[in-house]
């Protein structure tokens, strides 16, 4: 008993100490990765066996180690206590340019330079500068274009989904999804106001937003949320807290969306009848919720679900779609979620992966619950969108026993 006790306890100091690195070495990660974000771009482009005029090294280099300094004290005054727009959109922007860089730099520095050798095209010189300029090209056309992909009005994607609970009356119920809208430093009322429009296009049955409605209190973000009073729903518009809400008032943000004439779903559910069947239409606040602090808010299915008949088929709201395994066990048939922004700047969704089980689109969980991961109807910080496109997404449900066609 002695042995294994004291083995017990040598394995959980070594399990305890193996912790205390990690956690040491991740408080490194945000002094580490900006200047890995600009360094690498740096060496690649400048460094690299190029041979640059003189002139061209420094300025460059400059303009590099400018890059590395700007950057997170704008993100600071931007996202910090000061809260200052403009300097968020010029950290945010950054972020999102050095990341792109960083990436391709990567990627061309190594493949491409190992392609141009394996093909004897140049010496080292040529090559290297072959590399700085096709690097600069791909990084230009990518950032001008994932910029107009993330300011866009999204493009509609119309997905049908088979519920086997789902009654004949149901049949074609249709839901429209827009989640993640980001409202922030950069003003997007007019944009919202297009959103909303199409929206109203899809002449939904139910409308949902799935939370982070913007990147600031209700009352900052106010002009830019106020055209989501127009959305209109034959039969109910509905809405649960994302994370983002926790991070400025998320009080305010769920009595904004009542005012607008949305349904908050906290920890509640709805009774959606159609054809004389009925749907369960069922919310929960976000995951982080309760450590937020907030008195009442808290993610809590078994209260989303109290009073609803257990043969009725359950549609959830909830932000994350790691809540997918809560809703699993609880008997859910679909949960809508966003939070991923389909990883918005690729590859950054290998990153998502790791903290969410889908980054986008439809899939299956356990033998009843189907989850659908939007790609999110904005964007967050960076002002782009790289092979991760935002959607406005229109849900047809399905029965199994779908009606007679009409003659």
């Amino acid at each position: 008993m002695t042995d294994t006790s004291e083995a017990r306890s040598a394995d959980g100091t070594a399990q305890g100490a193996r912790q205390s690195g990690l956690s040491r070495l991740m408080r490194y990660v945000p002094m580490i990765a900006p200047v890995l974000l600009w360094a690498v771009p740096c060496v690649v482009l400048l460094h690299a066996g190029q041979h640059w005029p003189l002139p061209v090294t420094l300025g460059g280099t400059a303009l590099f180690v400018t890059g590395l300094v700007v950057m997170p004290l704008a993100m600071v005054r931007g996202h910090g206590r000061r809260q200052q727009d403009r300097a968020a959109v010029v950290g945010d922007t950054l972020l999102g340019a050095s990341w792109v860089l960083f990436t391709w730099s990567v990627l061309l520095g190594v493949l491409l330079r190992l392609a141009l050798t394996v093909a004897g095209v140049g010496d080292g010189q040529s090559r290297a500068r072959i590399v700085g300029y096709v690097v600069l090209g791909v990084a230009a056309v990518l950032l001008a274009w994932g910029y107009h992909e993330a300011r866009r009005v999204p493009r509609v994607r119309q997905v049908d989904v088979q519920l086997p609970r789902l009654g004949p009356g149901l049949d074609g119920t249709r839901v429209a999804l827009i989640t993640d809208t980001h409202y922030g430093p950069l003003d997007r009322a007019r944009w919202s106001e297009r959103v909303c429009e199409t929206v109203n296009s899809l002449e939904a049955d139910l409308v949902c937003h799935t939370g982070d409605i913007a990147d600031g209190t209700a009352e900052r973000r106010r002009a830019q949320a106020v055209p989501l009073g127009t959305v209109r729903a034959t039969r109910a518009r509905v809405y649960v807290t994302g994370n983002h809400e926790y991070y400025s008032e998320a009080q305010g943000w769920v009595d904004l969306m009542d005012e607008l004439g949305w349904e908050p779903l906290r920890n509640r559910h709805l009774l959606v009848e159609r054809g004389g069947d009925t749907l369960v239409v069922a919310g929960v606040d976000d995951v982080t919720a309760e450590s937020s602090g907030l008195a009442g808010h808290r993610a809590h299915l078994a209260g989303a679900l109290d009073g609803a008949d257990p043969d009725l088929p359950v549609l959830l709201l909830a932000h994350q779609p790691k809540f997918v395994d809560r809703a699993a066990a609880g008997g859910v048939d679909l949960q809508l979620s966003g939070h991923t922004h389909g990883g918005q700047i690729w590859p950054f969704h290998h990153l998502v992966r790791i903290d969410q089980p889908t980054v986008a689109g439809l899939s299956r969980h356990g033998t009843r619950t189907l989850l659908y991961t939007s790609r999110g109807t904005g964007f967050w910080g960076p002002p782009f969108r790289v092979f991760a496109p935002s959607e406005i997404t229109l849900l047809v449900l399905r029965s199994p026993q779908r009606p007679p066609a009409q003659p």
